[in-house]
């Protein structure tokens, strides 16, 4: 009986052995997940931000005494610019990802504004290129749209297991390595309803 003692604590030790290996790993897995999802995040706005020149400069040349307007989104576009050059940590950092998303809401706010003006100009609304334009754009926001929950549900899935019994052991082993995953949330402007005036 004493010989079968160490023997099955040496082959409980490598069990958790086993487990831990395993659950390091799928949280790996997962965490590169959340990092790919990041980068496909990043990609869309990218692609939004190289539209906003072109935009620009279309709205511009029939609207040329809009200069407010043309600033705001040159600011905001710059803003975006600075941020997204520090967010290597976004998807682990909350604070980070706090200040993407703020500087994105301010290009988005920007870019409704310009949408606004370029309705008051129906010449502008009825050019070919505007309307090319305006219709990227408007791909280019449902494309964020759909990359943010893809992002989320990557979040999700590494949160829940992350904090999982007994990974979460595991996880605050590692420390900051596993940190939980902040998620896109919606803009504080979401919650009022626009108002419509006729």
């Amino acid at each position: 009986m004493k010989k079968w003692i160490p023997i099955a604590l040496i082959a409980l030790v490598v069990l958790l052995g086993f487990s831990a290996v395993g659950t390091y790993n799928s949280l790996v897995k997962l965490d590169q997940g959340v990092r790919a999802q990041w980068g496909q995040v990043q990609n869309v706005y990218q692609r939004r931000a190289d539209l906003v020149p072109n935009l620009v400069a279309t709205v511009k040349g029939a609207a040329a005494f809009e200069k407010d307007t043309y600033t705001a989104v040159a600011t905001a576009r710059a803003q975006v610019g600075q941020v997204t050059a520090s967010t290597a940590q976004a998807p682990t950092d909350p604070e980070a990802m706090k200040r993407y998303q703020q500087a994105q809401d301010g290009l988005s706010t920007a870019l409704s504004r310009l949408l606004v003006v370029a309705e008051r100009y129906p010449d502008l609304k009825a050019t070919a290129a505007f309307r090319d334009l305006q219709a990227q754009l408007e791909g280019t926001e449902n494309r964020i749209a759909v990359e943010r929950m893809r992002f989320n549900e990557a979040a999700q899935a590494f949160n829940t297991r992350r904090d999982s019994f007994p990974t979460v052991m595991i996880a605050g082993f590692f420390g900051s390595r596993f940190a939980e995953k902040p998620y896109f949330e919606a803009t504080a402007a979401a919650a009022t309803p626009p108002q419509v005036k006729f």
